[in-house]
């Protein structure tokens, strides 16, 4: 299933009929084998991690253990890295390294999102760009809101959990129908931030998007909303992955990708908080 999220919209490495014991069983033969230029339009293409029939035995397939380990380990060295950023260095130094990090983040999330680089170097790295970043904006946030990080971090985490408990119960079912429509919405919500930000050098506050606002208000709750789905289907693509037997390293990437998503959720809890503690 693809994911809303850019950098799971490439496609999952396929590794042709291997299956994870425990997760959606042994293949039903006599069905459809779906595979790149068949008749499942969402197959993935060849993937250069793909596993390979002629592939040594000793080779191990990705499991939810290596999800979970590797995107812990991830959070944590971002937390970590923002940890650091608010505690130790002052203020304005801390806020004059937002820019740099959230650049050099960004080309290395498209690199490593475009060239599908599943390693912990590379996605350890960007977490521990994005917590310098996320240091200081929380530090000069809860420097003019006390507590409101606090709030912001169970805020998000409120929502990872809930989305989990969502997913796993299968309350929503991910379809491509609801994949189409999460993907419409990231790319509506980001030609309304490029609009309102364009507009903003000839009109004070642009649009309204974020001068706090009622405006303000509902579009943060509608990118919460967008942000939150995409959760979902990240979830989903983490388990179609596993299905599909791609290799253990491949969790580093779906790390990545989770990573992105919790950061984005994240900074817009914070926003949205903000704009309460204005009224």
């Amino acid at each position: 299933m693809p994911s809303s999220n850019p950098v799971f919209g490439r496609g999952i490495p396929n590794a042709g009929s291997g299956q994870q014991p425990g997760w959606g069983g042994a293949p039903q033969y006599g069905a459809p084998q779906y595979g790149y230029g068949t008749q499942d339009p969402y197959a993935a293409a060849p993937s250069p991690y793909a596993q390979s029939p002629y592939a040594p035995a000793t080779t191990r397939y990705m499991t939810m253990d290596d999800v979970v380990q590797k995107t812990g380990l991830s959070f944590l060295v971002t937390v970590l890295s923002a940890a650091v950023t608010w505690a130790v260095l002052p203020q304005t130094l801390a806020m004059g390294l937002v820019l740099p990090a959230v650049l050099v983040a960004l080309v290395l999330g498209l690199v490593i999102a475009f060239k599908q680089i599943a390693n912990p170097v590379a996605t350890l790295s960007y977490g521990a760009l994005y917590g310098v970043a996320l240091g200081a904006i929380s530090e000069a946030f809860n420097a003019v809101y006390p507590g409101i990080v606090a709030q912001a971090l169970v805020g998000t985490f409120g929502v990872f959990a809930g989305m989990l408990v969502i997913y796993k119960t299968g309350a929503i079912r991910v379809t491509p129908k609801l994949t189409r429509w999460i993907v419409g919405a990231m790319f509506g919500v980001l030609a309304l931030v490029l609009v309102n930000l364009v507009a903003s050098f000839f009109t004070p506050g642009g649009l309204g998007l974020r001068d706090g606002g009622p405006l303000a208000i509902i579009f943060s709750l509608v990118v919460i909303g967008v942000a939150a789905f995409s959760l979902l289907l990240d979830f989903d693509m983490a388990d179609e992955a596993i299905r599909r037997g791609a290799p253990a390293k491949f969790a580093w990437y779906i790390a990545f990708g989770l990573l992105v998503t919790v950061v984005w959720l994240y900074l817009e809890i914070l926003r949205l908080l903000s704009y309460f503690q204005d009224e």
